[in-house]
């Protein structure tokens, strides 16, 4: 896992998601900003009211009373229609930026290599993609709102209560820093806890993960209730962690309520004190207590801001470390595009080790494979047999040495024309949920009914597959689980066909077949051969006998190569290998 060398300013890349709607963000803080000048308006519309109309002549009073009313049903009115823009649109606005950060963060899961996910947990990384930018939506839509509607509350509120009576408002701002740290105190604890649930979420969904992709193995080995009790662990770590962020939440709720009935008895009392020494009206008291709501509700947006903002930063913070990770293979400033490949592979001095502080894998490979040769890779396992046929896509990097495509190293290869000329076909046969045609199309996206069929033809896949339900539009299950193995073979065998590279690399691809699919594979593998370039690791030797070289490797490199005959007569390392099979 490589850390990119250009650190990306942070700031800059959180703002930047606002950068396509910037026009509803201006939307919604309007809103937002009416939605306080109607909340600071009512109450001095009430004061009006209570203390100029009711105050005065009354024989005039209906109609004053009747326009007020209308008044303050307007403002209620226009109050409601932002609310309904904010609570809609705004969040809208916060999950289409979710969305685009969720895109960018797929996007970039695509591009790492095979090194990194060597290194990671799904469920981990399918945590960062859904429950952490979860929480950046909430901070995005509700932050600027929460500190405009805070701002503006605040000091409109103290602006009023200052020019209706300045004792009775510096007595109740007195109980504002106190409640203040209350509330910043427990939300700081809320935060903690709520960073813990988050790691513990994502162990659960790690584990869940790990279960049932393993579902089949589990239920060979009854081990079912092993795996409840993996959960439970998990499980009962998450709930610890949310049982203290439910406590500190119940402090902080509780306490902020007890705050308002203080604020409220405060104006009751000191307010009729004033009213008995003539400092202060029973309209001006009113329209004190009417405030009180308002009062509190800015301390309320702000904590809220600063939970959104802890949520919110840590989820973005998570986000930013798995898109700061560059890719270990990427295009060099000078790739090229390769039009046309013959499929000429040659390695020159190749060494390889997964770490820096591990040993080497393979050790000073030169080896060359000309255009349409079949060359067959044996040896014990661990000697590096797959490790070296993953270099030749790059899905790992060399550690020295190169290896050239056409007297091209492939460093200087695009990517993805490296990759479209090499086809692959594993012993571990992935197929996605979907149908058979689907999953043979995945070779060559668009591709036709007509190719599609063809190449199942070519692979031996056909008649299997017309004898499904639904033929070719037959779902096979996550992973293939309706099929058989040499059938998930077949299928990904066509998949290669429809591709149609001058490079095939089969990484034993028949050694967990019964005899039958193993032939009709076999078959398969002998039509795809046709002017192509064929490297094929065995673990049956009896499958490569017809290899134009077989290459043996051991721990040391290349130890021995040549045909079949050619290595049965050295009576070496590969006749030793094949004798013990005939035996077994």
């Amino acid at each position: 896992m490589v850390k990119s060398n250009v650190q990306f300013p942070r700031v800059r890349k959180f703002l930047s998601y606002y950068r396509p709607y910037l026009r509803l963000l201006g939307a919604d803080i309007v809103c937002a900003l009416i939605i306080s000048v109607a909340a600071l308006l009512l109450p001095l519309c009430a004061r009006y009211i209570t203390q100029d109309v009711l105050g005065g002549n009354l024989q005039d009073a209906l109609p004053q009373i009747t326009v007020m009313g209308v008044i303050m049903l307007g403002l209620v009115g226009i109050q409601a229609l932002s609310t309904l823009f904010v609570d809609y649109q705004g969040h809208m606005m916060g999950a289409k930026m979710e969305s685009d950060m969720r895109r960018d963060l797929f996007d970039h899961y695509q591009k790492l290599s095979f090194r990194f996910y060597d290194e990671q947990r799904t469920g981990q990384l399918m945590s960062r993609v859904t429950n952490d930018l979860f929480w950046l939506s909430e901070l995005y839509h509700h932050g600027p709102e929460d500190l405009a509607i805070a701002l503006l509350k605040f000091v409109g509120v103290f602006a009023i209560l200052i020019h209706i009576n300045l004792t009775l408002t510096l007595i109740i701002f007195l109980f504002m820093p106190i409640m203040a740290v209350y509330a910043f105190y427990f939300n700081k604890r809320m935060n903690r806890a709520l960073l813990r649930s988050k790691e513990r979420i994502g162990d659960i969904n790690a584990q869940v993960e790990d279960t049932l992709s393993g579902i089949r193995v589990v239920k060979s080995f009854t081990n079912e209730g092993l795996e409840r009790d993996k959960f439970a662990r998990e499980n009962a770590r998450f709930v610890e962690s949310r049982c203290a962020g439910y406590k500190s939440e119940a402090y902080f709720s509780g306490g902020m309520e007890a705050f308002t009935q203080i604020f409220t008895i405060a104006v009751i009392i000191f307010g009729g004190v004033g009213i008995v020494n003539h400092m202060l009206n029973i309209a001006d008291m009113l329209t004190f207590l009417l405030y009180v709501g308002s009062l509190t509700e800015p301390i309320h947006r702000a904590v809220n801001f600063a939970r959104l903002y802890q949520e919110g930063i840590t989820g973005f913070n998570r986000f930013m470390e798995m898109l700061e990770i560059a890719p270990d293979i990427q295009d060099s400033p000078a790739a090229v595009e390769l039009a046309r490949v013959q499929g000429n592979v040659a390695f020159r001095e190749v060494s390889f080790r997964y770490g820096d502080h591990q040993g080497y894998v393979l050790r000073n490979i030169s080896l060359n494979i000309r255009v349409g040769e079949y060359v067959a890779l044996v040896g014990t396992s661990g000697v590096g047999k797959t490790t070296l046929c993953n270099l030749i896509p790059r899905f790992y990097e060399v550690s020295e040495g190169d290896i050239l495509l056409d007297g091209n190293n492939i460093r200087d290869i695009r990517l993805q024309s490296l990759r479209n000329h090499i086809g692959l076909v594993q012993q571990e046969v992935y197929l996605f949920a979907g149908t058979a045609a689907d999953n043979i199309g995945y070779g060559k996206p668009g591709a036709t009914r007509v190719e599609i069929i063809e190449a199942a033809k070519k692979a031996n896949a056909h008649e299997f597959i017309m004898a499904l339900p639904d033929g070719y539009d037959t779902h096979i299950g996550q992973r293939g689980v309706k099929l058989s193995g040499g059938q998930k073979q077949r299928l990904s065998i066509a998949r290669v066909f429809l591709k149609n590279p001058p490079i095939i690399i089969f990484d034993e691809a028949t050694s967990a077949l019964d005899n039958e699919s193993e032939k009709a594979v076999q078959d398969s593998i002998e039509r795809l051969m046709a002017n192509r370039t064929m490297l094929v690791i065995a673990h049956r030797l009896s499958t490569v006998i017809n290899a134009h070289r077989i290459i043996v490797l051991t721990d040391n490199g290349i130890d021995e190569q040549g045909t079949h005959d050619e290595l049965m007569a050295l009576n070496g390392t590969y006749a030793s290998l094949y004798h013990m099979q005939l035996r077994m």
